[in-house]
């Protein structure tokens, strides 16, 4: 008996570790669209924005969350810089899914509290966000990266999966990010 049970742990672990990446948002090599969302931090608190529209050609780093939270927070501090840097500036802010899921109010607090001073965040009225970004239903987060109107690195987490080697790994691809002339 004791034999059966190891080898149904056994069998089990070795298929939660063989699970699919999780797929979610613009496919390398796509544009990501224009899309409008209630922004709930910086000069534009407040307002109806298209962070898209304004990068145009410039790199830009956008990243969709269903829920603030640690995890979050940790990457978008290590973001944050990015963007304010006097050469090769990468506009970057967040997106929370789903008006009903924090207020702006209270996410205007969140970013506050974890510090943010470059990066805007924001809601997006609809819990699968802009429909042309096709946002995995399981994907908590999704960061695109692009750059000259193309993705060019896309990275989603489902509940759990963004941990610091995941953070490390998107902050070293924005940050080699480069204004093109």
């Amino acid at each position: 008996m004791n034999r059966l049970s190891i080898g149904l742990l056994l069998v089990c672990a070795s298929l939660v570790n063989t699970a699919e990446p999780c797929v979610s948002g613009v496919p390398v090599g796509q544009k990501p669209g224009p899309y409008s969302f209630l922004v709930a931090s910086g000069p534009q608190r407040g307002q109806p924005t298209c962070y898209v529209c304004e990068t145009a050609d410039n790199p830009g780093c956008i990243v969709f969350a269903r829920k603030a939270s640690d995890s979050l927070g940790k990457l978008l501090v290590q973001i944050d810089p990015l963007a304010a840097r006097a050469t090769n500036p990468v506009k970057s802010w967040a997106t929370v899914l789903g008006e009903k899921t924090i207020s702006i109010d209270d996410l205007g607090k969140w970013a506050k509290a974890q510090g943010l001073k470059n990066i805007p965040v924001g809601v997006f009225d609809d819990v699968d966000g802009p429909p042309s970004y096709k946002i995995a239903n399981d994907a908590e987060v999704t960061v695109l990266i692009f750059n000259k109107r193309k993705v060019v690195h896309n990275y989603a987490f489902r509940t759990g999966e963004l941990d610091e080697k995941s953070i490390k790994q998107i902050v070293e691809a924005a940050s080699k990010m480069e204004v093109m002339k």
